[in-house]
């Protein structure tokens, strides 16, 4: 969402005061789920990364977990399933009031020990929820101290919102870290503390008698370990390349659909998932539109942010909600994670992937921008020969105007850094690289590479 330079409804997160190395403790014992450790992860042969992204996307990931009611299922695009259901269990919708039973199985994955000892931890899935279905997707770390995290609730989702709310959860928190809306953070990261390794869970529900079923295709975690800085290196020029990714404006919706976060002012995550959405070829059918007001442009903007609102934050910037609402088109998949340079948002642009970016910034900081804000989020779709960064920039007037030229060295910094100063002086948090990859199914050889140049595994 792009804001004035006000204090954004995402709580701000602390960082570490500088990157520190801490041995693996031992995973506490769980009766919910047998203790498995993980060894099948890349990442953990690159000590030097800031960011570990761990996925469980193959049919034998998926067979390695621990299930009660579920099942994985093989394919083109393996998965996990409801099977004979594990019990049946009330859930009181808070949003809504509403409670009803649901039939539900489990899935805990192994132990995935972190090769980058992390501050913060963020959780992505991708998801099919036919009507009467859904899910809730949960977290469970160990300190570096050898104690456990509760099981932290991360999303309770579904693609549609007619069964339920898809909702974060606030108020989690066990003194030592604290999830705020998609992002499990570590209170005490200044003296040292940190997560070692995680396992996730996901609860699969359905309505009672029916076999209708979840099928989650992905789910991963990404723990980051970003150093405290206002200033970040700078990266020398290597790519000069533009995708022809189509264009949306989030300023033309303004007061529509005031439901969701108060209309298109505040649509930019939505209406850059849209962008990317629309250059892998997904499409909504005029059903899927026809609740859009036929007097709106570009109806599907209007409908990525209905299908994108998170109703505990009350917004459409919930980071794995844009993830998995861009993996509800045929053969997508998304991820949210942390770059650490330029350099690798130019390697994912020269295999053909742009990606989604978050900053944060003064007027002043960005050129040509023409605005500061607490929060937004552009679509980066190239370099040009200079190696200015080329962004589609949803906070603009219109379609056309959203392509713009950014310089690369402000741009670098805004995005890259931890901290920054607001328009009263005040310290306050930067995102520290965070963007949205949104990449197919079944990536081609060299797009596969591009990805598992940046950590991520498809």
């Amino acid at each position: 969402m792009r804001r004035a330079e006000q204090p954004s409804r995402r709580i701000v997160l602390a960082a570490a005061v500088a990157a520190v190395t801490v041995g693996a403790g031992p995973a506490a014992a769980d009766p919910e789920a047998p203790v498995t450790t993980d060894t099948a992860d890349p990442a953990r042969a690159l000590p030097a990364r800031t960011v570990d992204n761990r996925a469980w996307v193959s049919y034998g990931d998926w067979c390695g977990g621990t299930a009660k009611g579920t099942r994985a299922v093989a394919g083109e695009r393996p998965g996990l399933v409801i099977a004979k259901p594990a019990g049946t269990a009330d859930y009181t919708d808070p949003h809504t009031g509403t409670t009803a039973a649901w039939e539900y199985g489990t899935w805990t994955s192994p132990v995935h020990r972190l090769a980058v000892p992390a501050t913060e931890a963020i959780v992505s899935w991708n998801a099919h929820t036919p009507a009467g279905t859904w899910i809730q997707v949960e977290i469970k770390g160990t300190y570096s101290d050898g104690t456990s995290t509760p099981w932290y609730v991360m999303a309770r989702w579904a693609a549609g919102d007619q069964d339920i709310r898809r909702t974060s959860v606030d108020d989690q928190s066990d003194g030592k870290s604290t999830v705020w809306t998609d992002t499990l953070a570590v209170d005490g990261a200044a003296a040292g503390l940190r997560l070692t390794s995680y396992r996730l869970r996901l609860t699969l529900h359905r309505k009672p008698g029916t076999k209708a079923t979840p099928t989650v295709w992905r789910l991963g975690a990404m723990g980051s370990d970003v150093p405290d800085r206002f200033t970040v290196p700078a990266s020398a020029p290597g790519l000069a390349k533009e995708l022809a990714v189509p264009r949306y404006s989030q300023e033309i919706h303004k007061g529509q659909y005031p439901e969701y976060d108060n209309g298109g002012e505040a649509w930019c995550s939505p209406t850059s998932s849209q962008m990317i959405i629309e250059y892998w070829g997904g499409r909504l059918t005029d059903g899927q539109l026809a609740w859009v007001d036929p007097a709106y442009a570009d109806p599907q903007v209007c409908h990525a942010a209905r299908f994108t609102y998170d109703y505990q934050y009350a917004g459409c910037g919930n980071w794995p909600f844009n993830a998995a609402y861009a993996a509800t088109f045929k053969d997508l998949q998304g991820v949210v994670t942390r770059l650490g340079s330029l350099t690798e948002l130019e390697t994912l642009i020269a295999a053909g992937i742009p990606a989604i970016t978050s900053q944060s910034f003064l007027k002043e900081e960005l050129t040509g921008a023409g605005y500061g804000t607490a929060g937004h989020l552009m679509t980066v779709i190239g370099f040009t020969a200079g190696g200015d960064v080329i962004a589609n920039d949803p906070y603009s007037a219109s379609n056309e105007a959203v392509r713009r030229v950014y310089r690369r060295r402000e741009w670098e910094n805004i995005w890259l850094r931890t901290k920054r100063y607001n328009a009263s002086g005040k310290v306050v948090s930067g995102t520290g690289g965070v963007c949205y990859l949104y990449f197919p199914a079944r990536p081609s050889a060299a797009q596969r590479k591009a990805l598992a140049a940046v950590g991520v595994r498809v």
